[in-house]
């Protein structure tokens, strides 16, 4: 059997005749948006064992999760196989809480798309403590809105079993509100993470090789994800740093873990044949990486502008006021030419034009390669 109805707008759809009701079979629902502009419903029949569903309610859900939730056809067809709504007063007042607590009509549709069943939570038993609870912390409101649009299925976790107890966790770690804060909107994820599966063994591990406290406090608030990391992962790339030189009691030393952490070993390679482009040898990329591990997370495109910008050299009207003591490589990598010019502002030098040669840095100094030739007027 099948029952084929279409419309031609959204906002005000009469609902199907009761003359369609069916009984005995399960139904699901086929949604197409012609190029008239007409929407398309088409409902099949399925199973006679399963429950039967209401075509009148298949209506209602899709055109809610269209019109109130601003879902596209597509998603609200997907997302309509998951909930059925019978009437507009408790979606309703779930969409006016999270209004209220920062979501914005351009997060909203994502939220529901990914976790459309939030929309049959009981609103005051269950969403509004959760929310009250991430309300009470240091978040603003538009960062609120962001960190749950962004990672939906927060709500889906308990806030006696799951949140509370991750946030307790990492205010005993972290000590500050505020640091907890930045963790959670680097990285929303750590709030649905089991944290004895992977993140302690992986502060364990960093704490046995003689890292800070100060060290670890810093890769949680600004890197959090890296904690994330499958401990065995996280364990071979401390193990891959160390064996590069760094030196745990730095914060150097965590930064490195982020980059290496957090890249393919394809990836790492393909970073290491950009340099090698310019004639570097894999000592001297390392070299780079121990003083500016940052250089190995540019896009290729980033690290062959800087290249080319200073291998081409420059006009002497180009260049003014580049101090001395940032004449590292790492700082071109770092900004681009305009924000470099403007920052460095002590002395006045002059580039030739010929091809900079990039000597290596002496063994006592903290820079990889000296590479501006100062000329005295």
């Amino acid at each position: 059997m099948r029952i084929r109805f279409s419309f031609r707008g959204l906002s005000s759809l009469p609902y199907p005749p009761p003359k369609w009701r069916i009984t005995g079979k399960i139904f699901t629902t086929q949604l197409s948006l012609l190029q008239d502009g007409s929407l398309t419903f088409r409902f099949f029949s399925s199973s006679p064992t399963s429950r039967s569903a209401n075509p009148k309610q298949c209506y209602f859900t899709v055109s809610y999760l269209i019109n109130s939730c601003g879902l596209s056809p597509d998603s609200a067809l997907s997302a309509s196989q998951k909930l059925h709504l019978v009437t507009p007063e408790r979606p309703d007042s779930i969409l006016s809480l999270l209004r209220n607590y920062g979501i914005t009509d351009t997060q909203l549709p994502k939220l529901i798309r990914v976790f459309p069943t939030l929309l049959l939570t009981d609103p005051e038993k269950t969403l509004l403590p959760k929310l009250e609870f991430l309300n009470s912390k240091p978040f603003s409101r538009a960062d609120l809105g962001r960190v749950l649009s962004s990672c939906p299925m927060i709500l889906s976790r308990s806030l006696d079993n799951q949140i509370i107890p991750c946030y307790n966790f990492f205010k005993s770690i972290l000590h500050l509100d505020n640091r907890v804060v930045s963790a959670i909107k680097r990285s929303p994820r750590i709030f649905l993470e089991d944290v004895n599966k992977n993140i302690v063994p992986n502060i364990t591990a960093l704490q046995e090789i003689g890292v800070p406290e100060s060290s670890i406090v810093f890769l949680i608030t600004y890197y959090p994800i890296v904690v994330q990391l499958k401990h065995d992962r996280f364990g071979e790339t401390v193990k891959k740093v160390m064996e590069m030189g760094f030196d745990p009691l730095t914060v150097v030393f965590i930064k490195a873990i982020q980059v290496f952490g957090g890249m393919s070993k394809s990836t790492w390679e393909q970073k290491m044949e950009v340099y090698r482009r310019w004639g570097w040898s894999n000592d001297e990329i390392v070299l780079l990486f121990r003083a500016f591990p940052a250089c190995m997370s540019l896009s290729e495109k980033k690290i062959m502008s800087t290249m080319d910008f200073l291998v081409l050299g420059w006009e002497s009207s180009d260049v003014e006021g580049v101090g001395k003591k940032d004449l590292s490589l790492g700082a071109f990598l770092r900004y681009t030419e305009s924000k470099f010019l403007d920052r460095f502002n002590s002395i006045f030098i002059v580039v030739s034009k010929s091809i900079l040669l990039l000597p290596p840095a002496s063994a006592g100094g903290s820079l990889i390669y000296q590479f501006l030739i100062a000329f005295s007027l």
